[in-house]
């Protein structure tokens, strides 16, 4: 920071001083260095222990004594805020102390400056894009400190200075992007120089209506999501006990008919079990008709009936039981149709458990369309949408759908994303077999066709910055 005594150049005349700096500002070499010079270099024209360089768009850029001015620390949030308030105030220089902020910004200034401050505004250029939304309140301005009050004289001489600065900055800036303020002060002045012509008459009008036309023309807003023909409703056979599979009956993609043997169980285990129940049932009536008989003369043989003729129950139950297991362990087709499972050698010799899926058996006939819509793309869709699927195997004849349903929640697939299952049912039959996959194409509402180009990079950007 400077101290509060001038500088030697403040020794001359100011309109020389004044001048000196004007030459100076000229020959900088960067936007940079007229930042210093603002902050640093003005102390040879009007003393001062403090200066801050803010502008509107960027906050607190330069200070003086400082090289790198850092953003979050409570110094430059508090200076932040002052010049954010005296902005307000318009383009007019003027002298301010702490009185003229009530509440925390007064209370604090003390620790952060001086008692006198000198707010000398930089005003936007006349009629560019900056100065378009507000005319009187300043882009940016300089912020001078010190412990003397500032006079008039201080003021006016400084105005000049911060004015030919300001000029000599703007003309360093680079150009900017596109902004609404700008857009429009480019719209004013494009009508200003077109000499009193219709709009419709003026080329550029006439292009910008065109886009604006075809950006509003209505689309169908469609999707994409990897899908594959299934079938419909198909009966899902589950092992029917727990055991080891022994035999398959038949093969993948084979017809079956109602009753015919799918895939059998193991079932020596079985039997021997159920041998040893009807062993244990044979015995236990044995042992009943022995009882019987001495019941007639031994009241404790009489007493022992009711125990024996539960336990021959609960032997012709378990032989029951037995017999149905070893009934059930050949596992019939319950329909006609197509068996569709994996390789049979996988399943044989492995042991399962009650209810796994073994395969299913599916009519012919009866496909539909199953797709996977990402979570992305989950557009609205009304009932019975159109679903066009294109096979892989047959791009250039897509199979037509109609919605069917669409999952309230999504699940996770295979690869690791999640997406929600959709089933179409087919509008004709078709000729291709279960298990061909390809690409499934969604028809939702009608769009105007700028959301249609722009609905993926606004929900990124959205997802992005949180907007």
């Amino acid at each position: 920071m400077n101290s509060n005594s001038p500088a030697p150049g403040g020794a001359g005349h100011p309109l020389a001083v004044l001048l000196d700096l004007a030459r100076r500002a000229r020959h900088a070499a960067s936007a940079r260095e007229l930042q210093f010079l603002a902050v640093n270099e003005t102390h040879s024209l009007s003393p001062y222990r403090q200066a801050a360089l803010w502008l509107r768009e960027e906050g607190v850029v330069c200070l003086s004594g400082v090289v790198q001015v850092e953003a979050n620390v409570p110094y430059v949030l508090w200076l932040q805020s002052v010049c954010a308030q005296l902005a307000l105030r318009g383009d007019s220089p003027c002298a301010v102390d702490s009185t003229d902020f009530p509440g925390p910004l007064g209370e604090a200034w003390g620790d952060w400056l001086p008692a006198h401050v000198a707010w000398l505004p930089l005003a936007a250029e006349p009629g560019s894009s900056q100065a378009a939304g507000d005319e009187d309140e300043p882009i940016g301005g300089l912020l001078l400190a010190r412990d003397a009050p500032w006079t008039e004289q201080d003021l006016l001489l400084l105005a000049e200075w911060v004015d030919t600065w300001g000029a000599l900055w703007r003309a360093r800036q680079p150009r900017q992007g596109w902004h609404w303020r700008r857009l429009v002060a480019g719209v004013r002045s494009g009508f200003r120089r077109s000499g009193g012509r219709r709009w419709w008459q003026i080329p550029a009008a006439r292009w910008g209506l065109v886009v604006a036309l075809v950006l509003c023309l209505p689309v169908r807003l469609t999707v994409l999501a990897p899908g594959e023909l299934v079938p419909a409703r198909p009966a899902v056979i589950r092992a029917p006990l727990e055991g080891v599979i022994d035999t398959f009956h038949v093969q993948p993609n084979q017809a079956v008919r109602k009753d015919q043997p799918l895939f059998g169980f193991d079932e020596a285990l079985i039997q021997s079990r159920l041998e040893v129940s009807r062993q244990a049932q044979a015995t236990a009536e044995a042992e009943y008709r022995q009882a019987a008989q001495q019941a007639l003369t031994d009241a404790r043989s009489k007493a022992q009936l009711a125990l024996l003729t539960g336990k021959i129950e609960e032997k012709k139950a378990e032989a029951v039981f037995l017999a149905d297991q070893l009934q059930r362990a050949r596992v019939l087709a319950p329909q006609d149709g197509i068996a569709l499972f994996d390789d049979p050698a996988e399943w044989i010799g492995k042991p399962v458990a009650v209810g796994e899926r073994i395969m299913r058996i599916a009519s012919p006939g009866d496909v539909e369309v199953e797709a996977w819509v990402p979570l992305a793309d989950a557009i609205p869709l009304a009932e019975q949408a159109g679903v066009s699927l294109y096979l892989n195997a047959s791009p250039l004849s897509p199979v037509e759908a109609s919605l069917r349903y669409l999952a309230h929640d999504a699940v996770e697939r295979p690869d690791g994303n999640y997406a929600y299952r959709l089933r179409a049912t087919l509008t004709e039959p078709t000729g291709h077999r279960v298990g061909l996959k390809g690409t499934a194409r969604l028809q939702g509402r009608w769009v105007p066709l700028a959301y249609w180009v722009l609905r993926r990079p606004l929900a990124s950007v959205r997802a992005a910055v949180g907007w």
